[in-house]
């Protein structure tokens, strides 16, 4: 891949942007090998968990904007075809079976915050800025709003949405956007020691069947959810991390996932 980098330590797979020259901005050929890579992850018997980076000092910039100004020639047809290829992109991330940690190393700005946003876990040092700038140049942060508004709700959507503004890494983990922040110095080891608590204390089965309870179950009413997360529960009593576990812990022996 041209624009990113994969490998896996540890059990962990690194998928890092490499466009520090263009501050690691979205087109489509880096979208294409995002999807790529994260498809590689996902497959992949060494990786259990993802680790998302990114070069330089600038996590992510957003849309490549001589690319969007190119695209302003397309028929309604084609930009549909675009925007939806980055519309995969963030659910294939949102719904994928394996844990996703965002390391956000400085600014994360429209559709490089939209990137962070559909991660599971995000860590930021505090040189990092988060926001959607989309309104500024007359565009709209769409895609990313889908998944902003489960997160953290229309009220902070619309004030982060219809302002533009950026948020320093303490706003932003604040209003619930991210989860950690951590000193620029310990951004990478405290990521690292995260992922690798996760690898050797929790069962792949677990993440994979939560992170689909949490995809699917804010669509549904109260009823309907109800009866999902029964079902859901019945179905993880059998799978084998589940007898394993359980066995596991009864017998006071330390289990190695």
């Amino acid at each position: 891949m041209q624009f990113i980098d994969y490998y896996t330590e540890n059990r962990i797979g690194y998928i890092t942007l490499n466009r520090p020259e263009k501050r690691n901005a979205l087109n489509y050929e880096v979208i294409s090998e995002l999807k790529e890579a994260f498809d590689l992850a996902e497959s992949d018997d060494d990786c259990k968990v993802i680790i998302l980076k990114a070069n330089g000092e600038v996590f992510c910039a957003g849309a490549d904007l001589s690319y969007m100004q190119s695209l302003q020639e397309n028929t309604f047809e084609d930009n549909l075809n675009d925007s939806t290829h980055l519309a995969h992109l963030f659910y294939q991330i949102y719904t994928l079976r394996k844990m996703v940690i965002a390391q956000v190393q400085g600014p994360a700005i429209a559709g490089g915050c939209g990137l962070a946003t559909v991660c599971d876990i995000i860590f930021a040092s505090p040189a990092a800025t988060f926001g959607y700038t989309e309104v500024k140049i007359g565009f709209i942060p769409a895609i990313v709003s889908v998944f902003l508004l489960r997160k953290i709700g229309e009220t902070h959507t619309k004030q982060l949405l219809l302002s533009g503004d950026l948020l320093t890494a303490v706003e932003a983990r604040n209003i619930g956007l991210l989860t950690y922040v951590v000193p620029a110095e310990e951004l990478e080891e405290q990521v690292f020691a995260y992922a690798r608590k996760i690898c050797q204390q929790n069962s792949m089965q677990s993440i994979e069947l939560t992170k689909d309870l949490i995809a699917h179950i804010q669509d549904m009413d109260l009823q309907r959810g109800l009866g999902y997360a029964a079902e859901r529960n019945a179905y993880a009593r059998e799978t084998l991390d589940c007898r394993r576990g359980i066995a596991s812990f009864l017998n006071k022996q330390k289990i190695s996932w």
